[in-house]
């Protein structure tokens, strides 16, 4: 495999985790650059192990693989999600009952961790079969995730301050559309 083909795909790979980005920088306004270098790190390295995984486990196990992953993302995303839609609804119909400010939990972080990064399972089993250099394939992909999720994050903290409180609606709603996206690729694409 190509350098730039490579490259191509740390960059497909990682789009859901930036989009996961965007979405917590919309939501969690009050997140410090310690947590934003935290779940940046757990993107990129849940990115990057999960093609090791796929790569150690073969091609034994890619039909169980790609008949699962899709189904996985889409509960663990349209749950977060929900869950978010579900409680920024909540807060604007009840706003004594708000809470002062969301916490961008290290349960919530490694959940969109798992949830954006099972499809580089398959993409390692892959690998297996074009035996690529898989250490360095992963690395790549790590890196241009761990990137993509810093940007990610700095996109939706500038647009959460202009959507305010419907910001995590629409955080919500992004995890969601994730979700659904994975689903449907893997179902129908």
């Amino acid at each position: 495999m190509g350098t730039a083909t490579l490259i191509l795909l740390a960059l497909g790979l990682a789009m859901d985790a930036t989009a996961a980005s965007v979405a917590n920088g919309v939501v969690y306004q009050n997140v410090r650059a310690k947590d934003v270098l935290t779940y940046a790190a757990l993107f990129g390295l849940f990115q990057a192990g999960m093609p090791a995984a796929g790569y150690l486990a073969g091609r034994g196990f890619s039909g169980l693989i790609s008949s699962l992953d899709h189904w996985i993302a889409l509960i663990l995303l349209g749950f977060l999600g929900g869950k978010m839609i579900w409680e920024s609804v909540r807060q604007l119909r009840q706003p004594e009952q708000a809470p002062e400010a969301r916490r961008l939990t290290m349960k919530i972080m490694l959940a969109q961790a798992v949830a954006t990064s099972i499809d580089a399972l398959a993409v390692g089993v892959g690998f297996a079969v074009m035996q690529v250099n898989i250490a360095v394939a992963c690395l790549s992909i790590g890196l241009i995730t761990f990137g993509c999720s810093l940007a990610g994050s700095w996109l939706g903290r500038r647009f959460g301050q202009l959507l305010g409180r419907a910001a995590e609606i629409f955080g919500g709603l992004i995890l969601v559309v994730i979700g659904l996206n994975i689903f449907v690729e893997h179902v129908f694409g």
